[in-house]
């Protein structure tokens, strides 16, 4: 009784001490999961900081280079004035006479012009004239596909935008033109493009810093023109204008200058 009572007791020690053992070594494990778990969070938290602090920072958008851009376009952009002082003090739309006159003397005003351009599977009212009837148009804001109809309740569906437009372009400048300028500016085809009605009046008279087509793969050749544009009339930009533009050209630096 007491060899077998004394061997009993002994394997009940060797138990003991092993389990001890195992204890440590799962508080061990338990803190080196513990501090991988907290070592993984910090790397998410400083990437999530790395990639939304840019967006919300301007010195550190530019630090990282978030509006540093190259090619045609952004060699064309950095030649524009900068106007961090905007006014639209007086604006007339009015005095930009869009759709009023016919310069190159087809008879046709130059919002059937740009639909007749711009569209594909063009009918007309009558066969001898000029204004649109019916249309298919592949709508670069948005990229989908949009029927034309003319009349009350279905014209607005395809409106004429001006790319640059006219409320941005007078106080970028536009505002101590003379009145044939103004003129021939509110009725330049290569200002003009048809688009989706509901995202043009989203647009609204929005620069490049506040409003961009939800289509991306539109969106270089859409500030290509913007600058384009700017370019031929000399307009100014604003400095947020101007880094939005860029940010844009980063993803596209072999982006051309549109010519029409």
């Amino acid at each position: 009784m007491p060899d077998n009572y004394g061997h009993r007791t002994v394997r009940r020690g060797r138990r003991g001490r092993n389990d001890h053992f195992r204890r440590r070594w799962i508080n061990r494990d338990s803190l080196l999961t513990r501090f991988l778990v907290l070592l993984l969070a910090a790397c998410l938290i400083g990437v999530g900081f790395g990639l939304v602090l840019p967006k919300v920072s301007t010195p550190l958008a530019q630090i990282t280079g978030q509006y540093v851009a190259t090619g045609p376009v952004a060699q064309a952009l950095a030649t524009l004035p900068v106007d961090d002082h905007p006014s639209t003090r007086g604006y007339d739309r009015n005095s930009f006479g869009y759709n009023t006159t016919d310069d190159d003397g087809d008879g046709c005003t130059i919002r059937d012009d740009i639909l007749k351009r711009d569209m594909t599977g063009v009918r007309y009212k009558r066969p001898s004239a000029c204004q649109v009837k019916t249309g298919v148009l592949q709508e670069p804001y948005t990229g989908k596909s949009v029927r034309f109809i003319r009349g009350k309740h279905t014209s607005a569906a395809v409106q004429i935008d001006h790319v640059v437009a006219l409320e941005n372009a007078w106080q970028s400048g536009a505002s101590k033109w003379d009145a044939a300028t103004k003129q021939r500016y509110g009725n330049d085809a290569y200002n003009l493009l048809a688009v989706d009605g509901p995202a043009n009046q989203q647009k609204g008279s929005a620069s490049a810093a506040y409003w961009l087509p939800s289509n991306r793969k539109f969106r270089c050749t859409y500030v290509a023109r913007q600058v384009g544009v700017k370019r031929k009339y000399g307009l100014s930009v604003t400095t947020p204008e101007k880094q939005a533009i860029s940010k844009v050209l980063r993803t596209c630096p072999t982006q051309e200058i549109p010519r029409q």
